[in-house]
């Protein structure tokens, strides 16, 4: 037991299982602890978590996740890739949002010590300065990686933003026309492009046999987006099917020649990015394995019913990955 408490450390430890699995009031509910007692638990957890810090961290990965979907509150999660466990939840308050800043991070990483952040050969980050600058910083032997799903998203982004801008024209053209003839015809295109955004963002290879047909018409019926579809599928096939870093150099080479017509932003994103783009193919570094931890968190949020305390949420969610007692 701890000193002052009343319930044994393996209790303890039970008790934070089921409140992960379930909430504060329906284990209280069963007369073992009181509210109260439980949430002393996850205090007492909550000052061994803030005195933690990651062992034999060898590639690290940032991201970040959406405490409120679509209100600007985001926070940073350090993960250590190798392992999959979630290392910290990190953010600051600035007019009631919880935003990823640099100052916040930056005070993180440096109370991990000199020891721990120059054994960090690797970090995939999404294409945010303020974490290049972080690691540049603060991690001398690290080399920063441009997470490939991040860019992908982008030259889908950049995709999608046709794909909507034609099928505006059409409608216009709808509108405009009086010619019956060509009224039905540009509503034949029309139907051609509704329901066509996930046939051409999906990957292709794992697009359903509806999808699929869906694909064909777009291409038939839209030049500019059959190329870019082809563009954009080139790009994925480069990093899936690339295993060294001489030849993903000279593969994205010449991706960035064909794309830069269809894709400007994405194409003088890229090439800003360059070193950390292309260091993907050293060890085939990315933050995929963020994807199911942010999954994971989001389930966390809707056991909670929500969380008006960041703290809390942050406790449970480590908790998820870290066992203090």
């Amino acid at each position: 037991m701890r000193r002052k408490r009343i319930y044994t450390k393996r209790l303890a430890h039970k008790i934070i299982q089921e409140v992960l699995e379930n909430d504060i009031h329906s284990i209280a509910s069963k007369g073992i602890l009181t509210t109260e007692e439980i949430e002393r638990i996850f205090k007492d957890a909550s000052e061994q978590l803030s005195d933690s810090k990651p062992l034999n961290l060898k590639r690290l990965g940032i991201d970040e996740i959406a405490l409120v979907k679509g209100k600007g509150h985001y926070c940073a999660v350090l993960i250590d890739l190798d392992t999959s466990n979630l290392i910290a939840i990190l953010g600051d308050v600035y007019d009631g949002l919880r935003l990823r800043t640099q100052k916040v991070i930056g005070e993180t990483l440096t109370q991990w010590g000199i020891e721990v952040l120059e054994q960090i050969e690797e970090v995939s980050i999404d294409l945010w300065q303020g974490y290049k600058n972080l690691i540049i910083e603060l991690m001398p032997n690290a080399q920063v990686v441009a997470d490939r799903f991040h860019v992908m998203t982008q030259i889908n982004k950049e995709l999608d933003t046709q794909r909507k801008r034609e099928k505006r024209n059409v409608e216009e053209l709808i509108k405009k026309t009086k010619l019956a003839e060509k009224k039905a015809e540009y509503e034949q295109i029309l139907l051609g492009l509704k329901s066509s955004k996930y046939p051409l963002l999906k990957n292709e290879d794992n697009l359903s046999k509806e999808q699929l047909n869906k694909l064909i018409q777009v291409k038939n019926i839209s030049p500019v987006l059959k190329v870019m579809h082809e563009i954009k599928e080139k790009f994925r096939k480069i990093f899936d099917n690339t295993n060294d870093w001489y030849t993903g150099v000279f593969k994205l080479g010449m991706w960035l020649s064909k794309a830069k017509k269809y894709f400007p932003k994405s194409n003088n994103t890229i090439i800003r990015w360059f070193d950390e783009v292309i260091a993907y193919f050293d060890n085939g570094t990315n933050s995929g394995v963020v994807e199911g931890i942010n999954n994971k968190l989001k389930l966390i949020k809707r056991s909670g019913y929500g969380f008006r305390n960041f703290e809390n949420f942050r406790v449970r969610c480590l908790l998820n990955w870290h066992s203090f007692y």
